[in-house]
């Protein structure tokens, strides 16, 4: 287990895949931008109201052969003024993301590694374990999802309305257009899991997703991999939970960026939704 950002001694990582400068060591005015004051072009504690800045908050990324994007994930997170903890839990990843890692030097960062790859489910898991804010966000490792959005995904946990929060890739926020048939085949996901669990989700796969911690702790959860969507969401509506969804923003990739999650995928989370909803416990 490591905490920081970049030790300075160390050399550059590679360039993020958003095209923005190498990931190489910390500067004065990014160690700032951790702090509170203006770096990189996002909205910081200076920018947020003081209700804001003294809220603490967990941020668990799990992380697989992502590199080129961590780094600025990690930034955005820390930019984003609230009072953070970041958990980066390293998925076993083979391309250079463990090292990079390990040079992370930062009080509000802390990494964990499974030594083989176990999926994004099995990494959640042990990133919540080692969570300690009443509220918990879910962030993944690929910039697809913008921590800016942060502050409208907990306003309904803050004000007491919810216990979970959705950010909707659907409910009109700015997003890349891409794939047709990965619209369709979310949609029906989500439709799915609606009908099994009978909420009115409009994206029940999305990414970034915002908890009570203390809600959080008491469910069973063993989905190892992708199937951590549509479990969390069966067995939060099995259990009687508040949920909330909020418009976010979305910049997709292609598979040659990078993307990871296939058809197979959607059987499985088919497989997963029927399973949590008709025989596995809640607690």
């Amino acid at each position: 287990m490591t905490s920081g950002f970049l030790d300075p001694a160390v050399a550059p990582a590679p360039a993020s895949s958003s095209g923005g400068a190498p990931l190489g060591p910390v500067t004065g005015a990014e160690r700032a931008a951790a702090d509170g004051e203006s770096a990189n072009g996002f909205e910081t504690r200076a920018a947020l109201p003081a209700s804001v800045h003294a809220t603490r908050l967990s941020v668990v990324i799990p992380v697989y052969n992502e590199v080129s994007t961590i780094g600025e994930v990690i930034r955005r997170v820390l930019a984003t003024g609230f009072d953070v903890e970041v958990i980066v839990v390293d998925d076993g990843s083979t391309d250079g993301t463990s090292e990079y890692l390990k040079r992370i030097k930062h009080p509000r960062v802390c990494s964990l590694r499974q030594a083989v790859n176990r999926g994004k489910g099995a990494a959640l898991r042990l990133g919540f374990a080692a969570v300690s804010s009443p509220f918990v966000v879910v962030q993944d490792a690929d910039l697809e999802y913008d921590p800016r959005d942060y502050a409208a995904l907990l306003e309904p946990l803050l004000d007491g309305r919810a216990d979970i929060v959705f950010g909707s890739r659907f409910l009109g926020g700015p997003h890349r257009v891409l794939f047709f048939w990965h619209f369709v085949g979310n949609r029906f996901l989500t439709l799915l899991c609606d009908m099994l669990s009978n909420l009115n989700l409009s994206d029940m796969e999305t990414g970034m997703k915002a908890f009570r911690r203390d809600k959080l702790a008491r469910l069973s959860l063993c989905a190892n991999r992708f199937t951590f969507e549509p479990e969390v969401t069966i067995k939060a509506a099995r259990a009687g939970w508040r949920v909330y969804e909020v418009p976010i923003s979305y910049t997709g990739r292609t598979y040659a960026e990078g993307k990871k999650i296939g058809w197979h995928d959607g059987l499985a989370a088919i497989v997963s939704m029927l399973y949590h909803r008709l025989f596995e416990r809640i607690y």
